[in-house]
């Protein structure tokens, strides 16, 4: 199943102007997303911009409180560069997916994005995080609230590819007594290719 699914999306991505492709590990998670430019698509945006992204985590127990099913999430990010800085900002939705159990969890979280340039070092170095939160009015079907942060690590040691480090933290909270669920929360390495 899950080389099915990465198969197809990494064929799928051949279609599309992808922006990013991000594979981060651990010891026993793996998390695959993809980010595409939508300034490829339509001469209105402005590139580097405007964002569609897929992503999906396969989280095993030893990072979490339970036996989680596998996540999902599609995401829409809206960013522009502070100016006279080397920060961006951005402003997030996502539409996400998981459970356990017979539980079924599914959000629509909001989140703020930051991604600061280190100045002065011949390779580039980003520092950046987010946090994605879902009150219960965001919140469906067996799912009470949502709250994620992250934070991470990018270097690029050549054009368009480089190394990530990070931690995320994922927290889904369900509608049943003691249902404040702590899907993943782990360090992680990884790789990531802009085109």
């Amino acid at each position: 199943m899950l080389k099915k699914l990465l198969i197809s999306l990494s064929l799928g991505v051949s279609l599309f102007g992808m922006h990013e492709a991000e594979l981060n590990i651990n010891d026993v998670d793996l998390e695959v997303g993809f980010k595409f430019d939508m300034g490829q698509f339509n001469n209105a945006v402005e590139p580097d911009s405007t964002f569609v992204g897929v992503k999906f985590l396969n989280a095993d127990k030893k990072y979490s409180d339970i036996n989680p099913k596998s996540y999902f999430e599609v995401n829409f990010l809206m960013q522009r560069a502070i100016s006279d800085t080397n920060l961006k900002a951005g402003i997030g939705v996502k539409l996400n997916a998981t459970g356990y159990g017979n539980k079924n969890f599914l959000s629509l979280p909001i989140g703020m994005h930051l991604l600061y340039n280190i100045p002065n070092i011949k390779v580039p170095v980003y520092i950046g995080g987010y946090v994605y939160y879902a009150p219960k009015v965001l919140s469906m079907q067996d799912a009470k609230s949502f709250f994620e942060y992250r934070f991470f690590v990018d270097v690029n040691l050549i054009k368009n590819a480089g190394i990530t480090a990070g931690y995320r933290n994922i927290y889904t909270n369900y509608d049943i007594s003691n249902g404040d669920v702590n899907l993943n929360h782990a360090a992680y390495i990884g790789v990531k290719f802009r085109f």
